[in-house]
């Protein structure tokens, strides 16, 4: 599996190549553009797709190959939070939520319920702004530390952490490992903040469904509740088991 410094340090031979050689074979500078196009393309798909592990090691799948599933809600809490818990908690289904340290302000008494009720819950930044992936390796330590802080306080022993977007680089790479945080991705992606039609979800959700599967999902959306009271119980009528930790 390509992996990051290794494909980059690959790419650099690559060019000092063609220029040591250029002159003497009268290569084409076309060699050139195809190869820097073949990098940047790889260098997007490593960051963009996490299932990848070009960055950083993330766990995408839990690990068993029984017929068990887990939920997991990003960008909490949020007021639709309740609603999502009044669901999990009228199926018995445990859940994962990575939670945004902004949104706590105010919501305080809803992420004490998370816990309060069984779930897990983990860091999923502190801004979640929308150029982090861009930022220093300082600043973006420190915004994960200060999430961090603030998860600890409700999880003492929670150490999960979704980036922002699921998108990966060298510096939130690095964050991560200096904050001892493990990168948790998915291998079921539902687009439920895009697609926005509960029926197109859940039937991308149940097509995707194998066992081990980490399925993403959103708790601030309006709809999430009907989401849920239609696929909990497919998931379970196909003989799926929903697991309490990742």
């Amino acid at each position: 599996m390509l992996k990051f410094w290794p494909t980059t340090i690959i790419f650099l031979f690559g060019l000092l190549a063609f220029f040591i050689f250029q002159s003497t074979f009268n290569l084409s500078f076309w060699y050139l553009i195809i190869w820097m196009k073949l990098f940047a393309i790889i260098q997007f798909c490593g960051a963009y797709f996490i299932g990848l592990n070009f960055h950083l090691i993330s766990i995408n799948r839990i690990n068993t190959n029984d017929k068990k599933v887990v939920l997991t809600f990003d960008d909490g809490p949020h007021a639709n939070t309740i609603k999502v818990l009044e669901v999990l908690k009228k199926h018995r289904v445990k859940a994962v939520f990575f939670i945004i340290g902004k949104n706590i302000v105010d919501n305080e008494r809803i992420l004490q319920q998370v816990v309060a009720e069984g779930h897990q819950i983990g860091n999923h930044s502190f801004s979640h702004h929308n150029f982090i992936d861009v930022w220093s390796t300082k600043k973006v330590t420190n915004d994960f530390e200060t999430c961090q802080k603030l998860i600890e306080h409700y999880q003492p022993q929670s150490k999960l952490f979704r980036p922002p977007y699921g998108v990966t680089n060298p510096n939130i790479a690095k964050a991560v490992k200096t904050l001892g945080l493990q990168s948790i991705g998915w291998n079921v992606r539902s687009y439920d903040t895009s697609i926005k039609h509960v029926e197109k979800i859940k039937q991308r959700v149940l097509s995707q469904l194998k066992p081990g599967a980490i399925i993403l999902l959103h708790d601030r959306l309006d709809f999430m509740p009907e989401l849920l009271e239609a696929l909990i119980p497919t998931i379970k009528a196909k003989g799926y088991e929903f697991a309490n930790t990742i």
